[in-house]
């Protein structure tokens, strides 16, 4: 059963190996193979190899234009807190405003997607035998979990200051605070005090997982999905 998922792990990114230049479709399925018939290090080196290009292919999905703001599954929304205050906004004409606003939310997380690839690959090094057993024989987002317990600590230390500063740059920290401060003169309101940047960088790494996990759900349960024939014998069974 571990082989079999394994390789069903590796065909999910087949794909992406085709163009990775890093060994190909051909050296992930030695790496699963031999895993069946030698060392656990074999095992996890295979999985490592596979997760690579798995990661660096849900970067590349976030990261485009329109990766979040084009996907409603992980679209980053005005904020809960601030919705109540965005009605009020919208009364008095600052609608368009709003709506710059969540655009540009989108556009930081997009700009700032990228920077993941680094640390989910340090995540990947650190891999232990004991990491890729719970990943093979795990659920069907085994291996997204994997991610979300080792990489959130470090993705949001790490993320933060780009996150701060890729906002500057398209100048949603400046459209908030100046929408904040309109809001906070109007009379008799409660005072508008959020933290956008933690919003955004919470909303936005949870936009990476929910695209890593949906990309790992699919090639477990969709049968749409499994377009060479052995994934459908690992799979079909």
């Amino acid at each position: 059963m571990r082989i079999a998922l394994l390789l069903g792990l590796v065909l999910l990114l087949a794909p992406a190996c085709s163009s990775s230049g890093d060994g190909g479709l051909g050296g992930l399925l030695d790496a699963a193979v031999g895993a069946g018939n030698s060392r656990d290090s074999r095992i996890v080196a295979g999985l490592k190899e596979a997760l690579q290009v798995g990661t660096r292919n849900t970067v590349s999905r976030t990261s485009v234009v329109d990766g979040y703001l084009g996907n409603a599954m992980i679209r980053i929304l005005l904020p809960e807190q601030v919705r109540p205050a965005a009605d009020m906004m919208r009364r008095v004409g600052l609608g368009s405003q709003l709506d710059n606003l969540q655009t540009q939310m989108n556009r930081a997380a997009e700009m700032a997607a990228r920077e993941a690839t680094p640390i989910f690959l340090d995540a990947i090094r650190g891999m232990t035998i004991r990491d890729a057993r719970g990943i093979l024989e795990g659920g069907e987002t085994a291996a997204t979990e994997f991610f979300r317990r080792t990489t959130s600590a470090p993705l949001r230390a790490r993320y933060a200051p780009i996150v701060e500063a890729k906002m500057a740059q398209v100048g949603l920290a400046r459209t908030y605070a100046d929408l904040a401060g309109r809001y906070n003169a109007i009379p008799a309101v409660p005072k508008l005090r959020f933290d956008l940047n933690a919003y955004v960088i919470d909303k936005a790494l949870d936009g990476l997982f929910t695209v890593l996990g949906e990309e790992e759900r699919r090639i477990r349960t969709d049968p749409a999905a499994r377009v060479t024939e052995l994934l459908r014998e690992v799979f079909g069974q």
